[in-house]
């Protein structure tokens, strides 16, 4: 919470669509309000929204590409061919490898999988992965979270034999990779309605795919509580499918049983017995699964939850404290490179006075850079590009906001990159070392044509004033069954004005603060997250404050109470 506050931006609502929509489905009408906000005015639609169940679920054939790719694969598991799963280093890439992986296998196939490593690999498809694959006897190989743009390794595959069939969520190119199967809804010639599923929800599809062609239908929801763990940390919008299996994994992740490597996942992760949600999962389920990727290999994690035999107790074990033990190294390189990085911003104009942060070290570590680029846009409103400088060629990873295309900007960018790839708000690149300063010019370059004053100015976006009177049980369920949120279903932001402090602030961690808040006789407790630095202006208004606050369910000693998480405050006018 910075010491000058975003702006607060009021989100308008059509009042009648939702007074009628409030009628039509008998829930509060601030929830109605809320749908509203999201586009969800349709009651037939709303209740979809609020009651997602498998039977949501499109028909997987619908997808370019898959009837091809079921065709191939099991044939391939009924002859006993070798099949291979190509996955990615992060979350989405292992949850992706995981469940195909377990499907095949439970159908009878022989399966092996193979993920890059970040630091020795690179990223996606390459065509040495095709030939080592090959000279192990595997005759057909399965993308997942990667390959849109594996041209190359499509063409390898084809000179050696080897089917290969891609299943992807990534921008693709003009021009598809030359494969048996290519299973992207971001296809141009895919009318599938879904079009921003994470990589493992497109490996789901698949899975759903075989599982109806074989009569396991019932098998799906053991997979469908991984894909949540990779849909959620991928920060694809939480609408359509994506909700369907967010929602109802996070309920089977809290409810199990599970297999041993993923109850020790949880278990390592401090979750075990407790109501696991959108925040548990992007602060303890995901790190540590990403953690193995980021620091050292992340077949640690694909092994982790793979392993469904109970007599794989103490390996499981093991696998998840190495987890946590490289989540804890992630979390120290992690500091150390972002406090780096933000001296960088403040004390170089060359970097920090321009619209898209650009920013080029030796010896940042890559598997990390990641995380600080997108702390680094919460905390200065930028598009930003953080690089690892490796000898001759530099490694970066792209975080944006939501008004600039940072694919688009690469593809403008395109003549100084060695390679590159992403969505419009997340990417990654190579270049050659020497030409960051060309790259800094550049992506500036773009953003001078696109971006405004007002698209660098912080803001929070504010759904409905709401007074500390209008906090009752039936408002705060209504809004706790709008969750999971996240991208394309944000957590509710509420104003609540000429509030007063009864009791604090108080420090918490040294980073936050703690206090009451009181208005119109009720009162609730509250925390500022990372607003330590406030407390003495804090103090000198406790008396009349107006304050933007999210709705949170807390439990303590098996009783749930509400409290307020701050996302801002000011003095009221």
């Amino acid at each position: 919470m910075p010491v000058i506050g975003p702006r607060w931006d009021a989100l308008p609502c059509d009042d009648v669509a939702a007074e009628k929509l409030a009628a039509a489905l008998g829930i509060a009408p601030i929830v109605a309000r809320l749908l509203c906000q999201r586009g969800i005015s349709d009651p037939e639609l709303a209740s979809r929204f609020l009651n997602p169940s498998l039977d949501h679920l499109h028909d997987p054939m619908a997808l370019a590409g898959m009837g091809a790719g079921v065709d191939r694969i099991l044939p391939a598991i009924a002859n006993k061919e070798r099949i291979a799963i190509h996955g990615d280093y992060d979350v989405d890439g292992v949850t992706s490898t995981v469940i195909l992986r377990r499907a095949l296998e439970l159908l009878g196939g022989d399966v092996v999988h193979f993920i890059p490593e970040r630091l020795k690999d690179g990223y996606g498809l390459q065509p040495v992965a095709i030939e080592r694959l090959h000279a192990d006897g595997v005759a057909l190989v399965v993308s997942v979270d990667c390959g849109i743009r594996g041209a190359d390794a499509g063409r390898r595959a084809r000179e050696l034999g080897v089917d290969l069939i891609i299943t992807d969520h990534h921008e693709p190119d003009a021009e598809l990779p030359p494969a048996l199967a290519v299973i992207n809804p971001k296809r141009t010639d895919c009318s599938y309605p879904d079009k921003y599923p994470a990589g493992v929800g497109v490996a789901l599809k698949l899975v759903q795919a075989l599982c109806s062609r074989t009569g396991r239908e019932s098998w799906l929801p053991g997979f469908i509580k991984v894909a949540a763990i990779g849909t959620l940390a991928d920060v694809v919008p939480l609408v359509g499918e994506n909700r369907v299996i967010a929602k109802i994994g996070l309920d089977l992740l809290s409810r199990g049983p599970h297999k041993i490597g993923l109850r020790s996942l949880i278990d390592i992760s401090g979750l075990t017995g407790k109501t696991i949600d959108s925040y548990h999962n992007a602060f303890m389920l995901a790190p540590r699964v990403n953690a193995a990727g980021r620091m050292s290999t992340p077949d640690i994690a694909t092994r982790l939850l793979l392993a469904s035999d109970e007599a794989m107790g103490e390996e499981a074990r093991a696998l998840a404290l190495m987890l946590d033990g490289e989540n804890v190294r992630r979390q120290e390189e992690e500091a150390t490179i972002l406090a780096s990085a933000r001296r960088i911003v403040q004390t170089d104009p060359d970097v920090g006075a321009r619209s898209v942060l650009v920013l080029a070290a030796e010896g940042w570590h890559r598997g990390v850079i990641g995380i600080v680029a997108s702390k680094l846009v919460d905390a200065f409103h930028r598009p930003v590009v953080v690089l690892s400088v490796d000898g001759e060629i530099a490694h970066g990873s792209c975080r944006s906001i939501p008004q600039f295309d940072m694919l688009g900007a690469l593809e403008r960018c395109a003549h100084l990159l060695v390679r590159f790839g992403g969505h419009k708000q997340a990417a990654g690149l190579s270049l050659d070392a020497n030409r960051v300063r060309d790259l800094r010019a550049a992506m500036n370059l773009v953003a001078d044509e696109t971006l405004g004053p007002d698209d660098l100015m912080p803001c929070l976006r504010i759904d409905a004033d709401l007074t500390f009177r209008g906090i009752t049980g039936e408002v705060a369920a209504g809004i706790a069954s709008l969750a999971p949120f996240g991208a394309g279903n944000p957590r509710p932001v509420f104003a609540a004005r000429r509030v007063e402090i009864i009791d604090g602030p108080r420090a918490l961690k040294e980073r936050h603060l703690k206090m009451a808040l009181k208005q119109d006789g009720r009162i609730f407790r509250a925390v500022a997250w990372r607003a330590a630095e406030r407390q003495e202006y804090l103090t000198e208004h406790k008396t009349a404050l107006d304050v933007a606050f999210s709705l949170e369910q807390n439990q303590y000693n098996g009783e749930t109470y509400l409290e307020l998480s701050l996302s801002d405050i000011k003095g009221s006018a």
